[in-house]
């Protein structure tokens, strides 16, 4: 998914980028009322937005002899941590200032862990800037270990850190570019670079320049053996120690 896949309403209307979530901009009046029926005549019942709600493939309501999705619960927009089940598929902006957290009736479930989708949790792949990815495509950073308030309260064996939001971090473990011990790199422009300019490569290319020896606070901390250094500003490990392999 795009994390913060935001469909305008009208031109004039702001898209929101919610982070660690599918968002969907809903047309529509201020009420709760809602169809794909068009502006016509509607009989029976008005279709509302609530829980157990129907929806199509273009996130309209509609009666539940149809549709691809319900509505599993109602939320603020943007939703806090917790407001939206876990496994729902998608949220959707809707009228009141609210968003309808959604699932699939069938598969694929995008809100899975590491499908692209729905809440961001543990199992999920994430970008540089801290949106989800589906794992089964490239272009991801790091996948979530945890989630947490802050990066110390992130589990041990935490391999970096991305902000999601000013009350939450992505604890990231091994997987992705995020780099581990052992892992390869190739040569950067700089000593001093941001972390996301640091490529990993495998070890037995001809690319690869350096191996990591470990991660440090300060260069005077690495390891005997250690030839060069990276260093990146406001990283979770500031200073990766490095042994070359091509000199």
């Amino acid at each position: 998914m795009d994390t913060a896949r935001l469909l305008a309403a009208t031109a004039a209307a702001l898209a929101v980028g919610l982070a660690g979530l599918a968002g969907v901009v809903i047309a529509g009046s201020s009420g709760d009322s809602g169809s794909g029926a068009g502006s016509g005549r509607r009989s029976g019942p008005a279709l509302r937005w609530s829980p157990g709600a129907c929806v199509t493939r273009d996130y309209a309501l509609t009666p539940c002899n149809g549709g691809q999705s319900e509505v599993v619960a109602l939320a603020s927009d943007p939703p806090g941590p917790g407001d939206c089940p876990d496994d729902t598929d998608d949220v959707l902006r809707i009228p009141g200032g609210r968003t309808a957290c959604v699932r699939n009736f069938l598969e694929p479930h995008p809100g899975a862990p590491g499908g692209g989708g729905g809440v961001l949790r543990p199992g999920d792949c994430v970008a540089l800037d801290g949106r989800e990815r589906p794992c089964a495509s490239p272009g991801w950073y790091g996948r979530a270990a945890a989630l947490a308030p802050d990066v110390a309260a992130c589990p041990s064996g935490t391999l970096d850190t991305l902000r999601e939001s000013a009350s939450r971090v992505i604890c990231l473990g091994a997987g992705g570019q995020v780099l581990d011990r052992g892992a390869c790199v190739a040569e950067p422009a700089t000593d001093v670079i941001a972390r996301s300019a640091v490529t990993r490569v495998p070890c037995d290319s001809s690319r690869a320049w350096a191996r990591v020896l470990s991660f440090e606070t300060s260069a005077a901390r690495c390891p005997a053996g250690s030839e060069r250094y990276l260093q990146a500003s406001a990283a979770h490990r500031p200073v990766t120690c490095l042994d070359l392999l091509s000199k």
